[in-house]
């Protein structure tokens, strides 16, 4: 069945799922269509109410806002559901950028597109593309990947699941967590082209670029920079992936162990790093090696 959408061209702004980008950091940066729309429905379903009432401040929009958040969402979707099927016009907001990028949103649009619910999205601002474009870097093609896992294990596990992909990596990431982040992506991605991106379209505005290598090194010297970040590093150079065959771990295990006096814990954890394989099962290889080279 064809899928409904929404139309605000007339006069009267029909009934549906309004999904609407707004400022990821400069209060201007919105649509002219987006405050239209703002101005007209009849409820606004937000992150944060103190963060979106600066917006709504500054434009003098009247609409009710309703709290919509991963804490809540479950009791409050059927509540925009309902308003949705009385005929009510509701606007999807989240604290800045696109909605559902890497925040709530996804169950109240899947549940709407699942009943045929008329809705429809108007475009803007998000920081993924906006600090992809001031990288440098090629975009051609590129992965969004959101945030990795606060932990290094686990983020080290998720970068090795997309380390040969082709194109350019584009990640969100928090002060506190941004060298660990990056000095995990250069242990298993390599010392590939990279920048980082931090308070977009603000007036501290930034955007550094250069080998992983170069601004781990940067950021070791300073304190956590703050702001929203985005992580952007280039794709994998054609012909230089290392192909990680079971001779090739055994002679880099070898390697460390012998030539470099490694004990088996620590050669594990290099080449696991290294390859972005799974720690424990370096570890067990390293052990059998040991073993027949007593």
């Amino acid at each position: 069945m064809a899928h409904k959408t929404t139309s605000d061209t007339d006069s009267d702004l029909s009934a549906g799922l309004y999904i609407i980008a707004t400022p990821i950091g400069n209060i201007e940066d919105i649509t002219l269509r987006a405050l239209s729309v703002l101005g007209k429905v009849d409820a606004i379903a937000c992150e944060d109410t103190r963060v979106s009432g600066k917006l709504t401040s500054y434009y003098d929009i009247p609409a009710q806002k309703v709290p919509y958040h991963d804490h809540n969402a479950d009791e409050i979707r059927p509540r925009l559901i309902a308003m949705l099927k009385e005929g009510k016009r509701v606007a999807l907001i989240s604290d800045a950028g696109m909605p559902l990028i890497s925040d709530p949103g996804y169950k109240l649009v899947s549940q709407c597109a699942s009943e045929n619910i008329p809705m429809t999205c108007i475009p803007g601002p998000t920081a993924s593309l906006t600090a992809l474009v001031l990288s440098g870097l090629p975009t051609d093609k590129f992965m969004f990947a959101g945030f990795l896992p606060p932990k290094s294990a686990a983020r080290r596990t998720a970068l090795s699941e997309i380390k040969a992909v082709p194109a350019t990596l584009v990640f969100y990431e928090t002060g506190p967590r941004l060298l660990d982040s990056l000095q995990d992506m250069q242990a298993v991605l390599g010392d590939r082209p990279a920048a980082v991106a931090r308070e977009l379209t603000k007036k501290f505005e930034e955007v550094r670029r250069g080998p992983l290598s170069e601004l781990v090194a940067r950021y070791k010297e300073e304190e956590d920079p703050r702001g929203e970040i985005v992580v952007i590093v280039g794709a994998p150079v054609a012909g230089q992936a290392e192909d990680w065959t079971e001779q090739a771990i055994d002679k880099l295990l070898l390697e460390m162990m012998e030539a470099k006096n490694m004990s088996v814990k620590d050669a594990s954890a290099f080449v696991a790093a290294k390859s972005g394989l799974k720690k424990r099962d370096v570890y067990q290889r390293a052990l059998i090696l040991n073993q027949k080279n007593r």
